[in-house]
């Protein structure tokens, strides 16, 4: 039976609120025991555990509780009431800073670190060397960490948490700081680490938490929503944050017909967008969408998806072509395909028409990818540009694989209708 090194059981932590500060002087003086306050759930029941050698993933929108709970692991908050039981030693990265003398220089604070997680000075010694060749912060290893950037302070951070030979991992979001190769050093340490120790990650970067975690804890507004497998929970977790921005009103048999939720599901184009063209057509809002016309923003390979596009016609053009590129993060086209390589023609008058591109995502690296619509006319190889939207949709790709796609440039494997 695999060791369990956190159980928590029924766990809560209350906060009252107090409308003034006199509220609070009023409550402690009263002789009744009358109650000025309100209490706030910071978590609320909140039930698990974390085995010896997982790595789990924690999610939740801003203001959920996530941090609480590690704090409350860590040792660095109290409970109000629930039992948590934790076996073993726990390095943890919180908030920035966390756990540093800012007067310190950071070798002093190394040894502070290393003090507070009971090693002794000669322990330290040992760990000295790997510590400060992880950070790579040069000769500011001895100047007070007060002058560090909040790049530096992750760095030092967690090289120190990394070193110390922890049971326990904890990662509050600490990894979003810092240069993209000092992160995929990270990365690749916790890879490492992962294969003997338990890593618990709190992250909203859901590429990082699908690609590294076992399971999933999703927790909203202090509730425990979800425990599970990392692509079903953040499928969930992503259903509810696009019902939350869809309005209650909307009848449920409407769902099904796409002009109903148009200006629910799609993201509209504004002059926020990098936008090209003669604007003789205007891409108004696209939306990468499932079958039932839910919003999605995390896609797994061979996934069915339909990107949409709201298309308004000042003119009439001849030959209309409409399509779509990806890119990845770095700006490298991925794949594309329009109406033309699709043998598709179209008519265009001067209205507004949504067109659907429906297929299956290919295969694609573990990352962030963007979708670029466009409207032209002409043909493939010499035509005119109306409307381009640099980026105009993003979305999470996630796997356990990597690997690099494979095939043409432009997909054919495609569905086009206009609806």
């Amino acid at each position: 039976m695999e060791e369990i090194v956190i159980q928590a059981t029924s766990l809560n932590k209350v906060y009252k609120l107090y409308d003034n500060p006199m509220d609070r002087l009023k409550e402690s003086l009263s002789l009744a025991k009358k109650k000025y306050h309100k209490e706030h759930y910071a978590l609320k029941d909140i039930t698990f555990d974390i085995k010896k050698g997982e790595t789990v993933g924690i999610i939740g929108t801003n203001g959920s509780g996530k941090s609480t709970l590690l704090k409350i692991v860590t040792g660095v908050l109290n409970k109000t009431s629930g039992e948590l039981e934790v076996k073993g030693k726990i390095s943890a990265l919180l908030e920035l800073g966390a756990g540093f003398n800012m007067e310190y220089t950071g070798r002093e604070n190394i040894y502070l670190n290393g003090t507070m997680l009971g090693y002794t000075k000669e322990e330290m010694d040992a760990k000295l060397n790997d510590i400060i060749e992880f950070a790579d912060i040069g000769y500011f290893i001895d100047q007070p960490v007060k002058t560090y950037s909040s790049g530096m302070f992750v760095r030092l951070a967690f090289a120190v948490a990394i070193n110390v030979d922890p049971e326990i991992l904890i990662i509050d979001e600490a990894l979003s700081v810092g240069d993209i190769r000092f992160q995929q050093k990270c990365y690749r340490k916790i890879e490492e680490f992962k294969k003997n120790k338990t890593v618990i990650m709190v992250s909203h970067d859901m590429g990082s938490i699908n690609k590294f975690s076992d399971r999933v804890i999703w927790i909203e507004q202090g509730k425990l929503m979800g425990i599970g497998e990392p692509i079903e929970i953040s499928k969930r977790y992503q259903a509810y944050l696009m019902e939350s921005k869809i309005s209650h009103n909307t009848k449920r048999e409407e769902k099904n017909n796409i002009a109903s939720v148009m200006d629910q599901v799609l993201n509209e184009i504004d002059e926020s967008f990098e936008v090209y063209g003669d604007k003789k057509a205007q891409i108004q809002a696209v939306g990468l969408l499932d079958d039932n016309n839910n919003s999605i923003e995390i896609i797994t390979e061979n996934m069915p998806v339909r990107f949409i596009m709201k298309v308004k016609y000042y003119e009439d053009l001849v030959n209309p072509i409409v399509g779509f590129t990806v890119n990845d993060r770095l700006g490298n086209i991925i794949f594309q395909s329009n109406s033309y390589v699709l043998d598709k023609t179209i008519e265009c008058s001067q209205d507004i028409v949504v067109y659907e591109f429906k297929f299956k995502m290919p295969p694609l690296n573990q990352g962030i990818y963007t979708i670029s619509p466009a409207v032209a006319s002409g043909v493939q190889e010499q035509h005119m540009q109306h409307n381009w939207v640099h980026d105009a949709y993003i979305f999470n790709f996630v796997t356990k694989s990597n690997y690099a796609l494979q095939g043409t440039l432009y997909m054919t494997d495609i569905e086009f209708d206009v609806i």
